[in-house]
């Protein structure tokens, strides 16, 4: 059964485009492995993040910009913006995992709040107009990806990547222990464990991962802008990884699928379209 439910899913993603504007799907996508990463993190090793949105939003400016000012390709662009992100998850994760729960969600927000402000500060960025016209160079330096059809199948591929990745941190002797740590941390650290050192790497990855969902979005619209680095995204990946599940892999992929569809549907709405998300959420 679960077999035949990969085919179908697959199969689905793959005729997709031909029924549904592909850069709503790529949307979706990109806040698939945005809510991989979240999840990684508090549904497997209890770190409420809220602050995820700065290694999503900071990725996205670093790919931005290679790809503007350098010759290099798209996939080399994209993983060096989720290497940065993985680096500033390591030095979050090194000041704020001496902390749990709401110390924790309040030090990595305040480390968002930071980056914020570095970002609408810093020059490259462009500031409050956020960052315009980020070409898209070609795949591994042959493929032409300017086709957004093209394009989409190349996002579908790095995003199962990116979920394959989850996928095996996941089920992992380290991802065991993640979940021990999850359940009970005193426990974990009595059989010679170092809590701190696995979350501080939990933490580099799922930013990682984040970063790469940035770098992703950032070369699908061609821009990016404060607003992906804003505590609110932060708040909207929180509603996606709830809304789908905790502590399960499809769960972020669902619930990132419903939000954005849910946010496109409404948006014709206005003002109004808050007010009806909250009634269909409570609902």
């Amino acid at each position: 059964m679960r077999i035949a439910l990969i085919l179908l899913g697959v199969a689905a993603a793959l005729i997709a485009p031909f029924f549904v504007y592909p850069v709503l799907l790529m949307t979706i996508l990109c806040f698939v492995v945005f809510a991989t990463s979240f999840n990684l993190l508090l549904g497997y090793v209890g770190l409420l993040c809220f602050g995820q949105a700065m290694f999503l939003g900071l990725s996205a400016y670093v790919t931005g910009h290679i790809l503007k000012t350098t010759d290099l390709s798209l996939e080399i662009a994209i993983l060096a913006g989720a290497l940065v992100s993985a680096v500033l998850g390591a030095f979050v994760g090194f000041v704020a995992v001496r902390r749990s729960g709401i110390q924790f969600a309040m030090i990595t927000f305040a480390f968002a709040q930071f980056v914020y402000f570095l970002l609408l500060r810093s020059e490259f960025t462009g500031g409050e107009n956020g960052m315009q016209g980020i070409p898209r160079s070609e795949l591994f330096g042959i493929f032409d990806v300017s086709d957004t059809l093209t394009f989409y199948y190349v996002i579908l591929g790095m995003t199962a990547l990116a979920i394959l990745l989850a996928y095996r941190v996941i089920h992992s002797p380290y991802g065991e222990i993640l979940k021990a740590i999850r359940d009970n941390e005193p426990r974990v650290e009595s059989l010679g464990f170092k809590p701190e050192r696995f979350k501080i790497l939990a933490m580099s990855i799922s930013a990682g991962i984040a970063g790469f969902a940035g770098g992703m979005k950032a070369a699908v619209y061609g821009f990016a802008t404060l607003t992906d680095v804003s505590w609110t995204v932060s708040g909207e990946v929180i509603l996606m990884t709830l809304l789908g599940g905790l502590g399960t892999l499809t769960g972020p992929m669902v619930g990132a699928g419903i939000v954005i569809i849910m946010n496109d549907e409404l948006a014709q709405f206005g003002e109004w379209a808050l007010i009806a998300q909250g009634i269909i959420l409570i609902l």
